[in-house]
């Protein structure tokens, strides 16, 4: 898929192009996140060996990368700060299992289901830990401010996203907010960490970190489109697991405001049963298909797309921009 520049013209850049720009940086990430997951306790680094083989996007670290090249800057503090950023999604996802229960994690058992609740959440403080620690190793309190606050947005929107379980009232601007805290606000940190690391000052350092915080929300509204109409050996983990456990993402909220009664008493079955019981995930996604709240959800991540590309008219023509500037395409065009 070729995605579309903010001047108009085609990018020809594929995914493996973007990736070469970085390739070998973030092979020293792995390696970072391999040595700093070591502990005298051996289950600590047998369990991060199995997160690190499960593999895994690194779309966070890769935008850091990105970032910081655009920004002219090539030192050994962004890969350290890629990592950083890796370690506290990391630790997200395994809380993220714990609370929904979830039993896979990219197509394998999640760490959860495997090693049991309690192992799995003080890894996850181990890795938030890891993560402020090496963070401070930097030495720039505008950074370490930036992930610190960062972090705990992240954990406020957990806490939203809980309180929000099984709301059918819930609206399109509550969603944008819990998903900003959840997602988009780390993006917008790893683009923005690029921009300090390169001193490029303060209006192109909003333009970055505006570039993340667009490029995340896209991100999570596909994601809320692929739980709920992808296949499940494609996306590595259940399908429809959203609604399961009770989340009304973007494409219920459509499905709610336009589908009329029947809409309705469909979606609260499932959040009753915690099941697809009386209801069919196909007769929702029909319904969500016909009634036009596919096509809103999929058009809202497609403006936040457009408004990515537009935060980069900014800076001058380069293959990271240009290699920026390709990725909300390629977000678009995701399946899993």
């Amino acid at each position: 898929m070729a995605a579309v520049n903010p001047l108009g013209r085609a990018s020809v850049l594929g995914l493996k192009d973007i990736v070469r720009l970085v390739e070998d940086d973030l092979g020293r990430v792995e390696e970072v996140f391999r040595s700093q997951v070591r502990s005298d306790v051996p289950l600590v680094g047998e369990i991060g060996r199995y997160v690190q083989e499960g593999g895994g996007k690194r779309v966070r670290p890769a935008l850091l990368l990105l970032a910081s090249r655009l920004c002219g800057y090539r030192g050994e503090r962004a890969v350290t700060l890629a990592s950083t950023v890796e370690f506290i999604h990391t630790a997200s996802l395994l809380h993220d299992d714990i609370i929904d229960e979830a039993t896979t994690r990219r197509g394998r058992r999640s760490v959860n289901s495997r090693w049991g609740n309690d192992i799995t959440v003080l890894l996850g403080d181990f890795l938030y830990t890891k993560a402020m620690a090496m963070a401070l190793s930097q030495d720039n309190l505008r950074i370490m401010r930036l992930l610190s606050d960062v972090t705990l947005r992240l954990i406020e929107g957990e806490i939203l996203e809980i309180e929000r379980n099984g709301n059918m009232r819930a609206t399109v601007d509550e969603h944008v907010d819990t998903i900003r805290r959840k997602t988009a606000d780390l993006f917008a940190a790893c683009t923005q960490i690029g921009a300090i690391l390169g001193a490029v000052g303060d209006e192109r350092e909003a333009a970055l970190a505006g570039y993340g915080l667009n490029l995340g929300l896209c991100f999570q509204m596909v994601d809320d489109l692929l739980d709920f109409t992808a296949e499940e050996k494609t996306l590595g983990k259940p399908v429809a697991n959203d609604l399961r456990e009770g989340k009304v993402t973007l494409p219920m909220i459509f499905l709610l405001q336009r589908g009329g009664r029947a809409a309705e008493d469909k979606v609260k079955a499932v959040l009753e049963d915690r099941a697809f019981a009386r209801v069919t995930r196909d007769d929702l996604v029909r319904l969500a298909r016909d009634c036009g709240a596919l096509d809103e959800a999929r058009g809202m991540a497609e403006r936040y797309a457009d408004e990515a590309r537009a935060n980069l008219i900014a800076f001058e023509p380069s293959p990271y921009r240009e290699a920026l500037d390709a990725l909300p395409g390629f977000i678009l065009a995701r399946d899993h």
